[in-house]
């Protein structure tokens, strides 16, 4: 592995840690929609922290995702239940930032931010083994 795509994924790594702590501020504070997508990037940035490896990347949130499922999941190197949550993950937040009118409810955030914590848990564990 060069140490560009080492540097990469670190960086995308603490991206997400800071992401997550962002995403609770805002819950902690009611503002579940802001919460909803913050959560959502924690998510996205670890997957981007594990593609940063692979020495690809996406300008498309799906194309990322997509291939996350396709060599990470799909090959279990990770549990299906994660594949899940992500695309699952992936909705609400389009949901709740594209949807004139939408209100995004405690429950919802609550649910993102668990999916946010344990993408982030598994990713970390993944990559301190193998990389860190």
């Amino acid at each position: 592995m060069a140490q560009k795509e080492y540097d990469l994924s670190r960086y995308r790594l603490t991206q997400a840690e800071e992401t997550l702590r962002s995403a609770v501020i805002c819950f902690d504070n009611g503002l579940f929609k802001d919460s909803i997508n913050r959560s959502y990037y924690v998510v996205f940035y670890a997957v981007k922290a594990v593609l940063a490896l692979d020495s690809v990347d996406f300008k498309r949130h799906k194309d990322a995702v997509n291939y996350f499922n396709q060599y990470y999941i799909a090959t279990e190197v990770f549990p299906k239940e994660l594949g899940k949550r992500l695309g699952r993950s992936k909705r609400i937040r389009e949901v709740s930032d594209y949807n004139d009118f939408y209100v995004a409810s405690r429950e919802e955030a609550l649910e993102q931010i668990g999916t946010a914590k344990m993408t982030l848990a598994l990713i970390s564990e993944y990559l301190s083994k193998r990389y860190y």
